[in-house]
């Protein structure tokens, strides 16, 4: 019962932890462009975000298009928000599930960027992870453009957009906070300490993650239609190419990176001490 003891001629020696952190990933890490696992990394982010926004943005247009008042009287018709959240949290849920061995299923730059500043992902990486991102994000778009172009052009084609009656702050904050959430989870989510202590929970990480985007996009959709996640708000953005889709584009690449960089901080910095570690072990070995 209780940790495990080893005597010795010095006596008994309790081990501190019962998890192993992984090491820092480095700033460069040149050897990863040379090796399969990049790629096909790079790849699995590229595809997953395609689906990501092809299912999605398809529920947006099929709920407006479900509600069009020329079309029907019926305000309650359609899957309504909580049915667009549950498509985002779903599918989110889906392909972090169906990637996390292959990429680590991020599927949002703002998730990459956070990671990186973790220090969970080289720089290197974390770049070629939001070039596929928002490519993807652009061909799922496309994708939906091309089997329904008059509904994606009559409905707004997924676009985000900041709502009439609120401002340009109340929408960057909505996107910090919203991506804080999603990133504070992830990090919480894949924290080994965590697992170590929860083991006998068998709880699958994908799982509070894609919960976290469905409870974050019942809370803005009606601000700014959930961004959280640059890659999504930019593939819309340039395949509807819109003025006002351009116009608000800052407020989905400011917030969810400030949001981010909070969300790293707070758990590195504050929940595991990363800096008190570091200068207690700069102590000890001094």
């Amino acid at each position: 019962m209780g940790k495990d003891v080893e005597v010795t001629e010095t006596g008994p020696e309790f081990s501190a932890k019962d998890y192993h952190d992984p090491p820092p990933a480095p700033l460069f890490d040149m050897e990863e462009l040379g090796k399969w696992s990049f790629y096909r990394a790079v790849i699995a982010e590229f595809i997953a975000t395609l689906l990501f926004l092809y299912i999605t943005v398809l529920t947006v247009i099929g709920y407006k298009s479900q509600t069009d008042p020329l079309k029907t009287n019926d305000a309650c018709g359609g899957v309504g928000i909580l049915g667009i959240a549950w498509s985002f949290g779903g599918m989110i849920f889906i392909l972090v599930y169906c990637t996390a061995g292959i990429s680590g299923g991020h599927i949002n730059p703002a998730v990459t960027f956070g990671l990186f500043l973790g220090r969970k992902v080289s720089l290197i990486r974390a770049v070629m992870y939001m070039i596929a991102q928002c490519l993807g994000a652009i061909c799922g778009c496309g994708l939906v453009k091309a089997f329904q172009k008059s509904y994606y052009n009559r409905y707004g084609g997924g676009a985000n957009e900041l709502s009439s009656g609120y401002s340009k702050g109340t929408g960057l904050g909505a996107e910090i906070i919203g991506t804080f959430v999603l990133v504070y989870t992830v990090f919480s989510a894949t924290d080994p300490k965590r697992s170590a202590r929860d083991s006998h929970v068998p709880v699958l990480a994908p799982l509070p993650i894609g919960f976290a985007v469905f409870m974050v996009h019942l809370a803005t959709i009606p601000i700014t239609g959930t961004g959280i996640n640059p890659a999504r708000s930019f593939g819309a953005a340039v395949i509807y190419n819109e003025d006002k889709a351009w116009d608000d584009q800052w407020i989905f690449w400011v917030g969810p990176f400030i949001g981010a960089a909070v969300a790293a901080f707070y758990h590195q910095f504050v929940l595991r001490a990363a800096a008190i570690k570091a200068l207690g072990s700069f102590r000890s070995n001094a």
